[in-house]
């Protein structure tokens, strides 16, 4: 991971005749990512599906709200997906739910080339990729109660605690997601990792415009598939944890 911008530059201070000029004005400080951007190997088959059928699943960025039913070609419900891996849950959750159309959101191209080639395999219409960072497309794409439903699935845990900073489910994150979701939508995370599900709880519960649906932890909802990383975790006794929260309904 890139390291974050210094806070500001180095001001210089100019005198003349005993007076202080002002200086030039600080940078803001850079927004803490919570990705990496390694130099991951795509291979012939993902590279083959991004020329292939990355003109037609592959959304620009933009900072302009995205017009979902131009970009699906219909109108139907907008579920988000932030940070998809390779694409083997998220092909089987577009699979099982073809009356709800899928945003989902990858910084990483062997990732994107991956689902790709799934979507091409399988011939899965309801699936447009962003290849970029989610909190940017939420800031800009996605307006205020577009969204009926958001996944966040095994999000990089950040173990080490001077890396906490960087995990995903933070309160200014949480509250730009509650605001897109319109009420009655829902905010699904899951994790193996029992101290950041603690830490999710927690964030998610100081939400004001999110209720939880089963406290304190959501049996796994049928949609979300095991991923082979999953049961053989769950083979050798490791946990997983589910938490569904729905945007209340601020109008009563």
């Amino acid at each position: 991971m890139v390291g974050p911008r210094l806070a500001g530059h180095l001001q210089s201070r100019a005198v003349t005749d005993d007076t202080l000029l002002p200086s030039a004005p600080e940078h803001p400080p850079r927004r803490i990512r919570s990705f990496v951007l390694r130099a991951g190997r795509t291979t012939h088959g993902q590279a083959r599906a991004l020329e292939e059928w990355g003109p037609r699943y592959l959304l620009d960025y933009a900072e302009a709200v995205l017009d979902a039913d131009a970009a699906f070609g219909r109108a139907a419900p907008l579920i988000l997906e932030i940070g998809f891996g390779m694409g083997e849950a998220t092909a089987q959750i577009a699979t099982s739910r073809p009356e709800d159309n899928f945003l989902c959101c990858e910084v990483h191209e062997p990732g994107v080339g991956a689902l790709l080639k799934r979507i091409g395999e399988q011939e899965i219409a309801n699936i447009r990729i962003v290849r970029h960072d989610a909190v940017e497309v939420l800031t800009h794409m996605i307006a205020p109660g577009q969204l009926d439903g958001v996944h966040i699935f095994f999000p990089d845990p950040w173990h080490k605690k001077r890396h906490h900073k960087r995990r995903l489910i933070q309160p200014p994150l949480v509250a730009l997601l509650a605001s897109r979701l319109k009420p009655g939508g829902y905010l699904h995370c899951a994790t193996d990792w029992q101290p950041y599900a603690e830490q999710m709880l927690q964030v998610l519960s100081g939400e004001a415009l999110l209720a939880n649906t089963a406290a304190p932890w959501a049996p796994r909802p049928a949609y979300r598939p095991l991923t082979k990383f999953e049961n053989r975790g769950l083979r050798l006794g490791h946990g997983v944890w589910d938490l569904v929260f729905t945007r209340r309904d601020t109008t009563d």
